[in-house]
Formats: C-alpha cells, sequence, structure tokens
C-alpha cells in the first residue's frame, strides 16, 4: 500500500482535526502518500480529492469542526454514485481508506467496501458515544463539558428565581451525553432513550426535591421516548399543576457539536488516526480502531453497527442516589 486517503463524514465532532491530522503525518511517517477527500462522500463522487502534507494540518488539534469539511450524501446510496466514487480514488491511485465518523458513515464504508474490496478503517467520530468497540468515541467528553458548562450557568439563573428548568441535549439514540452532564452538573431527574421514562416518576422527583432545595434540573436526551424537553415540561407542568411553580425549557443543540475539543479527546483521536493507519498498513481491511480498557482494539464494521453499547449500570444507580 503507497496511496490512502482520509475523510471526515456525517455529524462533526470535536477532535476530528486531531484525528485528520494523526492520519496524515502517520501516513507520512510511515512513508505512504495520503490524500484528503473533501465534503465525505459527497466529496468522493466529485472528485474532491487533494494531497495532504503535513504541513497542511499544522494549527488544527485544537480547532473543532473539520477542516475536510462534511456533508450528507443522498448520490452515495445509489450503485451509481458509489462506482463514481470508486472511480475517482482508482483514478488517484488510492488503495486504502480512513473514515472518521459514526454509525451512518460506517454504514456506507461497509457497502462499499463489499462491492469494491477498497480496505477501510473507521475512527470514531461522534459525540453521541454510541459506537460499540470503544470506550469513547471522538468528541464526546468535549460535547459532555460543552453541555455541563451550560447546565452550571443554568443551575445559577434557576437558584435566582426558583425555576424548573429541563435542559434539553443531544442523543437521538444514546443518553451518554446526557446520564454523565446529568451526574456532572447535580440534575435532579435524567431521561434518556435506553430506560422507558415514567412521566408521574418525574413529577414525584421534582415535588420531593422542593422539599429540600428551589430550584431543580431535569436533563432531556432529545430522542427519549417521552419526547423533547418542551413536550415532557408541558406534561409535567400539567400534572404538576400550581401556578406558583416556573417552568423553564434551554435546548443546547448544536453549541455540544462545535468549539475546541477537550485534551482527552485530541489524545483519544490522534490515537485512533494513528492506530488506523498502522491498521492498514498490517492488513485489516474492514475494522474500526477504538480504544477499550486504554489498549487500542480492531473492531469488525458490521459490530460497531449491529451492536448495541449500553449505558454503564453504575451510571444510572449513581444518578438516582444523588438526586434524593
Amino acid at each position: 500500500m503507497k496511496k490512502i486517503a482520509v475523510f471526515t463524514s456525517g455529524g462533526d465532532s470535536p477532535g476530528m482535526n486531531a484525528c485528520v491530522r494523526a492520519v496524515v503525518r502517520t501516513a507520512i511517517f510511515k512513508g505512504l502518500e495520503v490524500y484528503g477527500i473533501y465534503r465525505g462522500y459527497e466529496g468522493m463522487i466529485d472528485g474532491d480529492i487533494k494531497r495532504l502534507q503535513s504541513h497542511s494540518v499544522s494549527n488544527i488539534v485544537q480547532r473543532g469542526g473539520t477542516i475536510l469539511k462534511s456533508a450528507r450524501s443522498m448520490e452515495f446510496k445509489t450503485p451509481e454514485g458509489r462506482k463514481q466514487a470508486y472511480d475517482n480514488l482508482k483514478a488517484h491511485g488510492i488503495e486504502g481508506l480512513v473514515a472518521i465518523g459514526g454509525d451512518g458513515t460506517f454504514t456506507g464504508a461497509k457497502v462499499f467496501f463489499e462491492e469494491f474490496g477498497i480496505p477501510t478503517i473507521g475512527c470514531p467520530g461522534t459525540i453521541d458515544n454510541d459506537l460499540y468497540g470503544t470506550d469513547y468515541t471522538i468528541g464526546f467528553d468535549t460535547a459532555v463539558n460543552t453541555a455541563l458548562e451550560a447546565i452550571d450557568k443554568i443551575r445559577d439563573t434557576a437558584a435566582a428565581h426558583d425555576r424548573i428548568f429541563f435542559i434539553e441535549v443531544m442523543g437521538r439514540d444514546a443518553g451518554f451525553i446526557a446520564i454523565e452532564s446529568g451526574i456532572g452538573g447535580g440534575a435532579e431527574f435524567v431521561m434518556v432513550p435506553e430506560t422507558k421514562t415514567n412521566l408521574d416518576d418525574v413529577v414525584k422527583s421534582l415535588k420531593n426535591n422542593r422539599k429540600n432545595r428551589f430550584s431543580s434540573i431535569v436533563v432531556v436526551a432529545e430522542g427519549d421516548e417521552a419526547g423533547n424537553a418542551q413536550t415532557v415540561m408541558e406534561i409535567v407542568k400539567n400534572k404538576v399543576n400550581d401556578p406558583s411553580k416556573d417552568f423553564k425549557v434551554t435546548t443546547l443543540g448544536h453549541i455540544q457539536r462545535g468549539g475546541n475539543p477537550t485534551a482527552r479527546d485530541r489524545v483519544l483521536a490522534s490515537r485512533c488516526g494513528m492506530s488506523a493507519v498502522e491498521g492498514l498498513i498490517a492488513g485489516h481491511q474492514f475494522h474500526m480502531a477504538g480504544v477499550v480498557n486504554q489498549e487500542v482494539v480492531f473492531t469488525p464494521f458490521a459490530d460497531c453497527i449491529g451492536k448495541t453499547k449500553p449505558l454503564i449500570e453504575d451510571h444510572l444507580k449513581l444518578m438516582k442516589i444523588l438526586s434524593i
């Protein structure tokens, strides 16, 4: 293998640039030519591919987002689109790929590999932390700390006005951000997609807490089956039926995706990027490079996509105990 390419796809996450940097510099260190594919699978189809040098990735380790850009590609879902992408890669002599992204990115890589056989190593770039095969994903730690900073600030104003805040964090299918920011932020209740929420329990918890404290924080993962924060707040407010209580909603949204990555995310991203290149050289063809128990592991894409990563049971237990 003499030429490889790296791309970022799907939702951006803090630390993607650090991963790109590690891929580029590891490839050069190992004597490979390395190319950047801009705008993910869409750029692969359009031929937006450029050779990268060491200086191409200078001064990006601290930046959020991704210098390679990202885009959703409907055309890549068609056989014709994937064939065009393959032809563009072959025109550049590219023999291996490093795909930085999440579930959707790896699903596309799986189909592409099955059709054309280009070895592909994935790096887990998603704030949701929902990929099987790694303890943490690139961007998760930064997203949690961003959410936590916002919760701390909302706690101040909630306490000043004796308000009940429902704070919505990202997590369409996974509650990792919600549970960790909820524990760290001292939330009175956390709602996550992995467990069924009884809103009567939320009402009971808020009523109990009001005996001991005046303000309350409820953290809601956007994918909770009971609804988003606005919906949940309205239902709970009606159940409480007390005009003296002041209910507010804050949706944190995409601020969780941006910002400078934490040290933990920069190091994780760098390890995964380096390991992805080493994995390609060693002959891995269809795996994700992740870190489990501080050790780099290569997990087949089929497992990353097909297996569910559970919440840490102790976190659920801890949330229940600390909220009394």
